[in-house]
């Protein structure tokens, strides 16, 4: 078997130890890297860019970097089609104790999230080439609202807005995260004034 056929049965990607085992040696790796028919997503785990990737390939690659790391805040709005904005930058979630990470792509914006605010509202997705995990649309709108000084109020409201108008928006749902992640007083105001 060839390297290009390892990945393809491996759903595009390998793992330095996982290739080494399946007989390829670090010299065969790094002329497939060279060659640009594979890329490093982060040390020791790689991907074939000739393969079938979808638009959410970038969200898998971080999930493969790392498990901990959640699809959040402006990436998740545009996974839900709730703003305009198309950040260049994958933003994600980890727990507050996590040890720093990088991965060499896509870019990453990390944030470290609270003990408390991290395990809300978690979905997993799953798809042909893998998983990943991406915060609720509910969790995704508090969230924004937690960093609206960051982030721009603008961003929260067009999100909100966005929201308000789909067929499938459950407020009670929405106000029950906002409880839990503490920003109900905030939100409220803007809900009210926008259903009425």
């Amino acid at each position: 078997m060839d390297i290009v056929t390892y990945f393809i049965q491996n759903h595009g990607y390998g793992r330095m130890k996982d290739l080494k085992k399946a007989g390829f040696n670090t010299r065969v790796i790094s002329k497939t890297l060279e060659e640009n028919i594979i890329e490093k997503i982060k040390p020791g785990l790689y991907k074939l860019i000739d393969y079938y990737w979808d638009e959410n390939s970038i969200y898998r690659d971080i999930y493969r970097a790392n498990s901990k790391a959640i699809i959040c805040l402006n990436s998740a709005l545009h996974y839900y089609n709730l703003a305009t904005i198309n950040p260049g930058i994958v933003q994600v979630a980890v727990p507050n104790n996590t040890a720093r990470f990088s991965i060499d792509y896509p870019p990453v914006k990390v944030f470290y999230f609270s003990d408390t605010i991290y395990p809300i509202e978690i979905d997993r997705i799953d798809t042909a080439n893998g998983s990943f995990e991406i915060y609720s649309i509910e969790k995704t709108i508090c969230d924004v609202f937690r960093y609206r000084n960051k982030l721009g109020e603008d961003i929260a409201l067009e999100a909100l807005k966005n929201y308000l108008s789909r067929n499938d928006l459950n407020l009670t749902k929405l106000c029950n995260v906002a409880t839990k992640c503490k920003v109900l007083k905030t939100i409220e105001p803007y809900i009210k004034a926008l259903v009425i």
